[in-house]
């Protein structure tokens, strides 16, 4: 039997593409598909949801609350969701699905990449790979995952200098 995972598509800096009119990378069209194709996803079914496809620093109050609903919901009939999100704001998507679905039933696996897909040096593929993978074997709960780590939320902060997720205790301490 298959696991069956719900991939919700909101946008960020992973789905973006080079538009080479205006020499600029945007949110237009999702890359996810390709992404997915080129991975080995045995035993696994995924169900994807193009809910968005925004650069996250656009994301309204009412998006992330969007997001996290959208989320509850599928935890309740998948054996997982991972959420595909711009790293700007994916810590406050993490917070508000801890606000709306409290633990939900199922895990909830927030990713995104710092460098795009598209780019020869990213970090992409092997964040969806780690979210598709984490999704499967951890408890029910909401986490990101990215960079060879997963942390639980509440408490996740984005640290702009290591281009990374941390916990917010360790931003507090000295360096």
């Amino acid at each position: 039997m298959k696991l069956r995972i719900a991939l919700i598509s909101t946008g960020g800096t992973i789905e973006k593409t080079y538009d080479e009119l205006s020499g600029v990378l945007h949110n237009r069209v999702s890359v996810l598909d390709v992404m997915l194709a080129s991975l080995e996803l045995r035993g696994v079914e995924i169900m994807r949801v193009q809910l968005m496809n925004k650069d996250s620093l656009d994301m309204t109050d009412e998006d992330h609350t969007l997001i996290a609903e959208t989320a509850e919901t599928l935890a309740r009939t998948m054996d997982g969701v991972v959420i595909v999100h711009g790293t700007d704001r994916l810590a406050t998507t993490g917070e508000r699905i801890v606000e709306v679905a409290g633990v939900p039933r199922r895990p909830v696996v927030l990713t995104g990449a710092m460098r795009p897909y598209q780019l020869r040096s990213t970090d992409a593929v092997q964040n969806l790979t780690e979210a598709l993978l984490a999704v499967q074997v951890l408890a029910p709960g909401v986490y990101v995952c990215m960079h060879n780590q997963v942390l639980q939320f509440p408490g996740v902060i984005k640290d702009r200098n290591a281009g990374t997720f941390i916990r917010a205790a360790e931003s507090a301490r000295p360096q």
